[in-house]
Parts: C-alpha cells; structure tokens; sequence
C-alpha cells in the first residue's frame, strides 16, 4: 500500500468525517441563497445605513452589515447548496421502465403480448457512497463559507482602521494647520514690532502651505480609503462618513505558541482542507465499488394467442467486469486522495508562514507604538512647549521653532502610522491570517456525474 493511500473503508463506515462549522448548517447556507436571490439591484441596506448617519459608523456595525451583503460570501453560499443539490441527485435510484411487446404479430392466431417491468438494481451499495462524497463536499463548502466569513472580517477590520487613521491624520493637520497659521500672526505681529524679519514670516507661511498640503493629502487617502472600507461591506455607493473607534485600545503581548495552536486547531482554511481529503477518501472507496457490476431485471407477463394460455417471462443479467474493473478511475481517485492529503499540509505550512509575517510586522509596529507613547510624543510636545515660551520671550530663534513644530507634527504622525500597523496586523492574526474578501471563491468540483457512472453499471 502506497503511503498516502487511503485507509480501507467498510460498506457502511464513515471514517473521515469533518465537523459542520459551528453556527454554520445547510440550512443557513439555503438562507443566505435565498437572501441572494431575492436582492435587488437597489442600495443593498439603506435603513442599516441611515441608521448609522447620524452618529458615525462603527466597526461592528459595518460587521453586521458586511456579513450580510459582501457578494463573496453569499456567493459561496451559492455554492454550498449547489452541492446540496447534488447530493441530492446522486443517491436517487433508477427508474422502473415500463413497456410493451408484441411478437409474430404479422401471423394471425400465433402473435404474443406482453407486459413488462425492466428494473436496474445498483449494487455494490454505490448510490450511498455517493452521497457520502457529496456530503464532505457539501462541509467543505461550508468551511468555504466559513472561510469567507473570516476573510471578509479581517479586510474590514483593516480598511476600517485603516480610513479611521485617515480620519485622525485630518484631525491631526487641521490641528496644526492651526498651530502653523497662529505662527504666521506671531511673525508678522514681530515684524510689525520691529522685533523680526521678513525670512521669518516667510518660513512661517511655508510652513503652513505644507501643513495645507497634508491636510488636502489626508482628505484624498481617507477617500480611498473609504472606497475600499465599503466596497468590502457590500455598500459601494454609501457616501464617506465619519468612523467611531480608537486606536489605542491594542494589547501587545501575545502568547505566539498558543496563538499559532489556536490558529491551526480551528482555522476554516485547515478545515476545509480536511474535508476535502475526508472527500478523497469517500471518493477512493467510491471508484473501488464501481467495479460491482449492476444487475438488470425484467418481468414480464401476457398472452400467447397461439396457446391460448398466458406466459410469464423474466430476465436477468449483469456485466461482467472483465476488461474494465474501473481501474483507471480507481487509479486517479487514489492520486487526488494523495493530492489532498499534500493540499492539507500545504495549507499548515502556509498559515505558519503567513503567521510568522504577521507577527513580524504586529511586533516593529507594537515596539513602535509603545516607544512614541512612552518616549519620543511627551518629550515632543514637552519641546514644542518650551520652544514656544522661548520664542516669544526672544530667547529663540525662529528657525528653531519651526523645526520643533515640524519634529511634534511629524511625530504625531508616525506614532498614528505606528497604531494603524499594529491594529491591521492584529486584525490579520485574529481573522486565522486570512485576506481577500471580495475575491472570488472556490466552487463545488462536482456534479450529478456520479449517478451515471453508478447506473451505467460498467
């Protein structure tokens, strides 16, 4: 036996089974088909939206509402109850055949007629193991689901911190824009004192028009950023709003060990793997039965006008499997088991590795937000302080003030990019790593073929 060959699997065992996500039941799958079929083409949730405009829209709220109308989830959804619909097909028997037949009806006094049922009965207990394959196909589908779920979470949980750290770089350029223009008064009120000089205003009003700059910069970014927050909510025409939420509510301590076990033990992603290779495995013992050949049944029952009696006839046969046992689709059934079980550690390794990046980018943006809150923004803005009370006793130049606002503005801002890094890195670690949620995601491989490669009995 091959290493990455299936166990062996009795008739009637269901080795390999993978658990239905929690919350997540065939039935909620039909639901969310329903809910896609039934939405028009209008503003998907216009009394969701309304109900946030008055006081900003919040991260959960935009939860609730992404988890209801991004397109990618409902679209794998879909896909869930197209392979129930299969399911369904595949373990049907076959139909009676009902007929009629008449012989010698050319020679008057001797023709027969006869009534006959023709019954195919599928052996090998195959109409089963196909609905068996159909059901782990059916749970990784809604590990798919579930995956999806996830993956739209974690893009808005980013793109929500992301537009709120535009959000508060607007803030923060308006406060300085503030700051810059009360130093172009001072200069010129000096000027007009005969206390200073001409470059001074100058610099001050440079100053300010790169201020103005960042603030019209910040307003394009929280724009697109914006853009991309509600197109993942499945709301692409909502206008900008504001945001509710802070920054600053992180922890940085994670246990990494317990965080990675975590992430694989319950990682829709890995389920889905396992549920695919619980299908290889449903599928391998699947191909094995088909070499039982079907076996085919007629009755029949009439009238033999020659004798003048009645007749009963029956038949009864089966292929026999001589040249084709079916070896071939056994063959590839055993490779696409050996291919899941790879796809399955593949994806381990992948989520390890994304993880290790994860956490790579969490910790230097971590290590920055604590050292800007700790360190570099009190002692910023304890020098601005003393700058300006410098200055205005004169015991400062201009030119010093200036770089001790530019070095408090610029702080500001890092310390905000530092926060931003931090929370989306967050965010990826606790959605399992997982991205992507407006990408398009894995249909069922299956249909109602099985059903016929079982009734063709060969």
């Amino acid at each position: 036996m091959s290493e990455c060959e299936p166990p062996a699997e009795s008739l009637h065992s269901e080795t390999g089974t993978s658990v239905i996500p929690v919350g997540l039941t065939e039935q909620t799958a039909v639901g969310a088909t329903q809910l896609l079929f039934a939405r028009d083409s209008e503003d998907p949730s216009p009394s969701a939206a309304a109900s946030v405009e008055q006081t900003g829209w919040s991260l959960s709220e935009l939860e609730a509402i992404a988890l209801q109308q991004n397109p990618a989830i409902l679209q794998a959804s879909a896909s869930a109850q197209k392979a129930m619909g299969f399911r369904q097909q595949v373990g049907l028997r076959p139909n009676p055949v009902v007929g009629y037949q008449g012989t010698q009806l050319a020679d008057a006094g001797t023709d027969q007629h006869v009534a006959f049922v023709e019954q195919d009965l599928v052996l090998g207990d195959k109409l089963r193991r196909n609905e068996r394959v159909l059901n782990q196909e059916i749970q990784s589908q809604l590990w798919e689901v579930e995956t999806q779920r996830m993956r739209v979470i974690t893009d808005l949980r980013q793109r929500f911190y992301e537009t709120l750290a535009a959000q508060r770089r607007i803030e923060l350029a308006a406060e300085f824009e503030t700051v810059a223009e009360k130093g172009v008064r001072f200069a010129v009120a000096r000027v007009n004192a005969r206390e200073g000089t001409r470059p001074e205003v100058l610099q001050a009003e440079i100053q300010l028009k790169e201020v103005q700059l960042q603030r019209r910069q910040a307003d394009a970014a929280f724009q697109g950023a914006w853009t991309q927050l509600i197109a993942v909510a499945g709301l692409p025409h909502q206008p900008a709003g504001t945001l509710q939420g802070d920054l600053s509510l992180l922890s940085a301590d994670r246990d990494w060990p317990s965080v990675e076990t975590q992430i694989l033990s319950t990682s829709p992603e890995v389920q889905g793997a396992r549920a695919r290779l619980a299908r290889a495995r449903a599928s391998y013992s699947r191909q094995q039965a088909q070499a039982t050949p079907n076996l085919s049944v007629i009755l029949a029952a009439g009238q033999d006008n020659g004798t003048g009696s009645g007749m009963i006839n029956t038949q009864i046969g089966l292929p026999l499997p001589i040249h084709n046992r079916n070896q071939g689709n056994i063959g590839a059934a055993h490779a696409e088991y050996c291919r899941a079980a790879q796809d399955l550690r593949r994806t381990e390794l992948a989520i390890q590795s994304r993880l290790a990046d994860a956490r790579r980018e969490f910790e230097s943006a971590a290590a920055g937000v604590i050292q800007y809150e700790q360190e570099i923004l009190p002692r910023a803005r304890e020098t601005l302080a003393l700058a300006e009370e410098a200055y205005a006793a004169g015991e400062s130049d201009f030119l010093q003030v200036l770089i001790v606002r530019r070095t408090y503005f610029e702080a500001s801002v890092q310390y905000l990019t530092a926060q931003v890094a931090m929370a989306r890195a967050a965010a990826l670690i606790d959605g399992s790593v997982l991205t992507g949620g407006l990408d398009s995601v894995r249909d069922t491989e299956f249909d109602s073929g099985l059903r016929d490669q079982a009734l063709s009995g060969q």
